[in-house]
């Protein structure tokens, strides 16, 4: 498929931290073995990117350097984000979680999480849901903008080859 120029990969990593992984995301491989994952299929020449998700404010977004930084030494080419959003019950399980697993930050955490969907957790406007707006949204995209271009990530627009693609025509007969 790399050689044909049908795929590429996004990794997704959300802490170098293995103690912040492990609460964040048990049961998981590792961000060494995800950046390994980066690194071999970049040496056989499959486009390959991270996806620094999701960025929680006040827990893991001072990572955003060091993750970009990693990726692109291990061959990521391309790399993308998102803030993260707590849209229907996954609001009161987050909150549940947050209290539980760092009531010193809750507070904090919280309210920068307000501040990048105009006062809630979630928003579900296509456009801002997944970057959020307001100045700590912002100083995430310009903290991933820099550091993309310190580490030569988005620098070439992948191109795949779509001709082969079809639409299955029993899929659209539904419609």
């Amino acid at each position: 498929m790399a050689k044909l120029k049908l795929a590429m990969v996004y990794v997704s990593i959300t802490s170098l931290d293995e103690k912040l992984r492990l609460k964040l995301e048990p049961r998981t491989t590792t961000a060494k073995q995800r950046l390994k994952i980066i690194e071999e299929l970049s040496k056989v020449n499959l486009p390959t990117g991270v996806m620094v998700a999701p960025m929680i404010p006040g827990l893991n977004n001072h990572e955003l350097p060091a993750i970009l930084k990693a990726s692109a030494n291990n061959g990521a080419k391309c790399a993308g984000y998102t803030v993260v959003r707590l849209n229907g019950s996954i609001n009161k399980i987050f909150e549940d979680w947050l209290r539980k697993n760092f009531p010193d930050r809750f507070d904090k955490v919280w309210h920068m999480i307000q501040s990048c969907h105009n006062g809630n957790v979630n928003d579900s406007r296509f456009g801002t849901r997944m970057r959020g707006e307001g100045n700590f949204a912002e100083l995430i995209r310009n903290t991933f903008k820099l550091h993309c271009r310190l580490n030569g990530l988005n620098v070439e627009e992948i191109e795949l080859d779509r001709t082969l693609f079809k639409i299955p025509s029993a899929q659209t007969s539904l419609f």
